[in-house]
């Protein structure tokens, strides 16, 4: 067997999706690709729809909305016409599975529940304590 045979199902088992992943490039028709003006218009137009996808994402930030879901649905129209922004979906891709798979890890897991518990009963004393100093009072009309 020669090196590249013994790399391959060593990265295959950690999890490398490159084979199954399409090609970088562009999904345009093939009659745009085909007319250079037609395609760089085609290109421009990708671009402005999906520029306008993510500022409103980027606007719903700290407005009520999906924030995050826009700006990534904005990147996703962007790699349909852009290698840089399929590179960047297939990297967070690549993250959150990564994530998601150490969120399943039950260590993880139980620390989480443990922080999680903490925090609620340090919540539950801070109240605990503001309603038996001032009462049900909202704090805006406190007079101590």
């Amino acid at each position: 067997m020669n090196a590249e045979s013994d790399e391959r199902p060593a990265a295959a088992a950690a999890g490398d999706s490159t084979e199954t992943e399409p090609p970088l490039g562009s999904r345009a028709p093939h009659f745009i690709k085909r007319s250079r003006p037609l395609h760089v218009s085609w290109q421009v137009g990708v671009f402005i729809v999906g520029l306008a996808v993510v500022a409103a994402g980027i606007v719903m930030l700290p407005l009520p909305g999906p924030g995050w879901l826009v700006i990534f649905g904005g990147m996703a129209i962007w790699a349909t016409e852009f290698v840089w922004a399929q590179l960047v979906l297939r990297w967070t891709k690549r993250k959150v599975t990564e994530a998601a798979q150490r969120a399943l890890d039950p260590k993880v897991r139980r620390r989480n529940i443990i922080l999680t518990t903490i925090g609620l009963v340090i919540i539950a004393v801070l109240v605990g304590v503001y309603v038996w100093k001032f009462g049900m009072e909202l704090p805006w009309k406190v007079r101590d």
